[in-house]
């Protein structure tokens, strides 16, 4: 009988040679399924060579079913992790395979495949990139109240610069109505400019030159209060451990307990 301990360590952590070299070997397995998954949504790509594609197809999608039954099999509550976020997209990607061989007009679905690439994320469980991907979270986390405020901000300068554009310009001048007017508020202020509404008069483009302006300062606000967020950020190392009851990771080196759940973790 397979031994769980063994499996869940190769499979949800990359502590080990073996855990290591099972994450590099998923991320290539995912990146080539999701490549045959774009090559076959060309026409004379998949006219040519659609038998070696579909070949190719179930190749992955058996691949990724026995990973995806590995998983279940290998953790003490499984349903914590086929209900978790990327339970759920390991089964999103291997489900429309088989629903387009049982039912042949659910082909439809099967471009719902390319949702595996969202699956590459499994790479920041490698010891490399994990401390850098905790201190990314630690700062979204603690930026968050700033990044609302910012928003807030943002979203009363479109709506009262709008509003102003709607007063000066009018209709005549294709700004028809206000929420069209806080659109064209929004793409300039963003520096988009896609030019489908411009101002005309002269007043008019004195404010559009002041929004352009102001644009240039807000875009850089976010980046600036992340960057400060992620200098403040713990950077202590993180373990790649996963706990085998609740199947979350992010735990300290020499940690007994899982922060989590309270279970015990792999010695």
């Amino acid at each position: 009988m397979l031994d769980k301990n063994r499996i869940h360590e190769i499979i949800f952590e990359a502590d080990t040679k073996e855990g290591k070299l099972f994450d590099i070997t998923l991320l290539v397995a995912i990146i080539l399924s999701v490549i045959g998954v774009i090559l076959s949504s060309v026409d004379s790509i998949s006219l040519k060579y659609g038998f070696l594609i579909r070949w190719f197809e179930w190749f992955f999608t058996i691949l990724f079913t026995i990973e995806y039954f590995l998983r279940i099999y290998s953790i003490n509550k499984p349903f914590k992790y086929i209900f978790s976020f990327m339970g759920i997209i390991d089964l999103l990607s291997i489900i429309p395979t088989y629903l387009v061989f049982l039912y042949p007009p659910m082909r439809v679905l099967v471009d719902i495949r390319i949702i595996r690439l969202i699956r590459v994320f499994r790479v920041f469980k490698l010891s490399r990139y994990l401390r850098g991907a905790n201190i990314m979270q630690i700062a979204l986390r603690s930026s968050q109240p700033k990044i609302i405020v910012f928003l807030l901000s943002v979203i009363l300068i479109v709506v009262v610069l709008g509003s102003l554009m709607y007063i000066i310009e009018g209709q005549s001048n294709g700004f028809e109505n206000i929420p069209k007017s806080i659109y064209w508020a929004v793409v300039t202020l963003t520096t988009v400019g896609y030019g489908d509404v411009v101002p005309v008069t002269s007043l008019g483009k004195f404010l559009a030159s002041i929004i352009m302006i102001l644009g240039y300062g807000i875009i850089a606000v976010p980046t600036g209060i992340v960057s400060a967020s992620m200098v403040k950020a713990t950077q202590n190392n993180v373990s790649t451990q996963a706990c085998r009851e609740c199947s979350k990771e992010g735990h300290e080196p020499d940690a007994i307990h899982c922060k989590f759940c309270g279970a015990i973790l792999n010695d």
